[in-house]
């Protein structure tokens, strides 16, 4: 008798079904963690240069201060305002805006910026610790974003941050009108409080202010000083 020969069911071969060799994975969302978490923080962040492109600021760095004037309102229709470390120019052009048809807003840089500007707004080339303070006259806000030539050395780019910061409230301390506003940046270190301490001896309220413009990786926040003090001279005759 011819034996009866057993039929032998075959298993599917799931390595062709799924591509040879590989296991059947969800794939990740972008931004869920490792390198495409910084990515993905990175891209939505690029989403502010390529607004400022688009609206004719040279820089994103413009949003930034437009967040600091929509919670702290620094900037009046008819304000004089002094902006240091002036370029690229986008500060120096949403003031102007923020404060036209009568207000002037004058920015130093030691960069040349070619950028166009509105007739109520001027950029000039300068060291900001040698303004000709008599020509300049009194400004009713001063506004400050410069930052340190980053060396790679977190405690020393932080000092040389405060340094800046303390130059630019310096000159505003002598350049403001009484109930004049401030605004400048700094990296938060150690001598962080001691920036937040000198603001507060020359203004009746000190906000601290990291808007979303600004990197999540980054330790730059701006302190913001509202309402200068009024200065008050010794009486005459008064020995020192």
């Amino acid at each position: 008798m011819a034996r009866s020969r057993r039929r032998l069911r075959r298993r599917p071969n799931l390595a062709t079904r799924r591509g040879r060799g590989s296991r059947s994975r969800r794939p990740k969302r972008p931004g869920h963690g490792g390198l495409g978490s910084k990515i993905d923080s990175r891209s939505r962040k690029d989403v502010y240069g390529k607004k400022a492109s688009k609206e004719g600021y040279p820089a994103r760095s413009v949003y930034k201060l437009e967040e600091i004037q929509r919670r702290a309102r620094i900037l009046r229709k008819g304000d004089r305002v002094l902006d240091l470390g002036a370029a690229p120019g986008s500060w120096t052009l949403y003031t102007a805006k923020e404060i036209a048809p009568n207000g002037k807003v004058i920015g130093y840089d030691l960069k040349e910026c070619t950028i166009a500007l509105p007739k109520n707004a001027e950029l000039r080339v300068g060291d900001v610790t040698e303004l000709d303070e008599s020509e300049l006259g009194r400004f009713d806000v001063v506004l400050s974003d410069m930052a340190p030539n980053t060396s790679g050395k977190r405690d020393l780019d932080m000092y040389r941050s405060y340094e800046l910061y303390v130059t630019a409230l310096e000159i505003a301390e002598r350049l403001l009108k009484p109930g004049g506003n401030f605004v400048g940046k700094i990296f938060q270190g150690a001598e962080f409080e001691e920036a937040r301490a000198k603001t507060r001896a020359l203004f009746e309220k000190v906000r601290i202010i990291k808007p979303k413009a600004v990197r999540s990786e980054s330790y730059e926040l701006f302190l913001v000083g509202l309402k200068r003090r009024e200065i008050v001279a010794p009486p005459s005759g008064e020995e020192e």
